[in-house]
């Protein structure tokens, strides 16, 4: 296993947008690390900068000031061990969930073996869709599908944006169990992006809240019971639960 100084590391990133009349600050001043197997959920009011943040991280997009280092290395573009998931699926409407699945396979030319395919797809509970187009499948079936195009890749940071929002709360923790159950079994790290209290503290071993002020971090909070099947009925999940709805509903 490789080892690094930074897998992940951001120093002291900005993000200004700049129109003809003016300039927005989304974020200033964001410093954090994430080692190799860690997790971390980013919470904030909307318009915080959560976004533009794993956007960033993705390569995606350029950052105004700072750095972000990636394997020891200063990100300055895409990198295939980086995969990102979006909350609107990125799911081509006129392609088959077989084809969705292995698209960003092909567009990387990476050989995946059918076994492999379909160890994911049995893993992830869409075995069985392969003929159908995503406006046939639900929505959690639909984040299924994008779920299992990501880890196709063999990612070593999967980054999440909001990716259960718009699901019913029972599927939701289907597949926040689900994304846990992966993270535990396989060689990765991840970044979720959410609204979602229960769901931040349920999937981040570390939770960074940022806020409209500046800096742009408002806390960064240890979460060691993190990894937990069950820890949603402990009571270390209420407290923190708890102790993250007050950072926020102090946050501007």
């Amino acid at each position: 296993m490789a080892t690094y100084h930074k897998f992940l590391g951001v120093e002291g990133l900005g993000k200004t947008f700049f129109t003809e009349k003016e300039s927005k600050i989304v974020l200033e001043g964001v410093t954090f690390e994430l080692p190799f197997r860690d997790s971390l959920a980013l919470v904030g009011p909307s318009g915080c900068g959560k976004t533009t943040l794993i956007l960033a991280i993705a390569g995606l997009l350029k950052s105004t000031e700072g750095s972000i280092f990636f394997e020891d290395k200063t990100v300055t573009g895409p990198n295939r061990k980086i995969a990102l998931v979006l909350q609107e699926y990125g799911l081509f409407p006129w392609k088959t969930v077989a084809a969705n699945i292995t698209l960003g396979a092909k567009l990387q030319r990476i050989n995946v073996s059918d076994k492999k395919i379909d160890a994911i797809k049995k893993e992830l509970d869409i075995e069985g869709l392969d003929h159908l187009y995503p406006t046939q499948l639900s929505g959690g079936q639909r984040q299924r599908v994008a779920l299992a195009r990501a880890l196709l890749l063999n990612p070593l940071l999967l980054l999440l944006d909001e990716p259960f929002a718009a699901i019913d709360t029972v599927t939701r923790e289907k597949l926040q169990n689900e994304l846990l159950a992966a993270f535990i079994q396989r060689q990765f790290s991840f970044i979720v992006v959410t609204h979602s209290i229960e769901e931040a503290v349920f999937l981040g071993q570390r939770i960074i809240v940022l806020s409209n002020g500046r800096p742009s971090v408002k806390a960064i909070i240890d979460n060691p019971n993190m990894g937990h099947m069950d820890y949603r009925n402990q009571p270390a999940f209420f407290e923190l639960t708890t102790e993250l709805r007050k950072i926020l509903e102090e946050t501007p």
